[in-house]
């Protein structure tokens, strides 16, 4: 049998805000995973892959540009193996995202999704807002500013007005949720799943894990918490993610961000070997059904 040949695509580096070198350590060593098990793995730039002619039936990529999502729908279209799907990293958009997990019943924080130059103040009391957390709902964040926190109904009108100043013309607004941060890490029909406690850790991209602080160890259930990641992989459609959840004070568990292929940054050598056995677990498939 001939070598399966992969085109692994490297995430562009303005969308691994402090967080570049995490990112290519992850894709590096599931990358040399996959060619301890016999395949070969080319590796691209996302510049690269948007210019180039792709000559692999499977792409293994971490892409966030809107051009590179693009191409990778394309060749989705036409039976490629893509892993993450392009439709997958579009749906962890801000504004598709809230859609998918509030419609699908995944719990999730209570939204307000709005243009930018629209007054919100008499809509967030009405909602019962108060503090709360303004999200770009256009496209993954790329900037601190991107996710915003307000204390109030009044700055989180400003803070809309910064963005349509900006040019970004839609804004998921998610109600504030008090009680534990989590972050956690998943690889769809892989038993490997891991969380931790981000301020406790040291753990951070843009400080925001200072809002909850410490964590308090209000126990909750870990089964739920993987239950509900499942399902929302299901949803979006994207195999290797991770993402931040609440845990309130009576153990309930709200995911509030959702992510294509994460850092890993904690777990990165635990993680390396599942991610490739789910991307083998799909080649199997895709060959078994014929599609490459």
């Amino acid at each position: 049998m001939s070598v399966t040949k992969i085109a692994g695509v490297m995430r562009a580096g303005a969308y691994s805000p402090n967080h570049i070198g995490n990112d290519a350590a992850i894709f590096n060593a599931a990358a040399e995973q996959l060619r301890k098990r016999g395949y070969l793995v080319n590796v691209y730039s996302e510049e690269q892959f948007r210019s180039g002619t792709m000559g692999e039936q499977v792409v293994v990529n971490m892409c966030r540009e809107a051009a590179s999502i693009g191409k990778l729908q394309q060749l989705e279209d036409e039976g490629v193996l893509v892993i993450n799907s392009g439709y997958g990293i579009e749906n962890c958009t801000r504004e598709r995202m809230t859609r998918l997990l509030l419609g699908n019943g995944i719990p999730y924080p209570e939204s307000l999704i709005v243009n930018t130059n629209e007054a919100v103040i008499p809509e967030l009391k009405r909602a019962g807002f108060t503090s709360c957390w303004i999200k770009r709902g256009d496209f993954h964040a790329m900037h601190k500013e991107d996710v915003s926190y307000c204390r109030h109904p009044e700055e989180a009108q400003d803070v809309l007005q910064e963005y349509f100043y900006r040019g970004i013309k839609r804004a998921v607004i998610n109600k504030h949720l008090t009680g534990d941060l989590i972050k956690f890490y998943g690889i769809a029909g892989t038993d490997f799943f891991y969380w931790f406690y981000p301020f406790d850790a040291g753990h951070s991209k843009y400080g925001y894990e200072e809002v909850n602080g410490k964590s308090r160890g209000i126990e909750f259930s870990e089964e739920y918490l993987r239950d509900i990641c499942c399902k929302a992989s299901d949803v979006t459609d994207v195999k290797i993610y991770g993402g931040d959840a609440i845990v309130a004070a009576d153990g309930s568990i709200s995911i509030i961000d959702w992510n294509d292929w994460p850092s890993f940054a904690p777990c990165r050598a635990e993680a390396a070997p599942h991610i490739a056995k789910c991307i083998i677990n799909a080649i199997k498939a895709a060959r078994n059904d014929k599609r490459i």
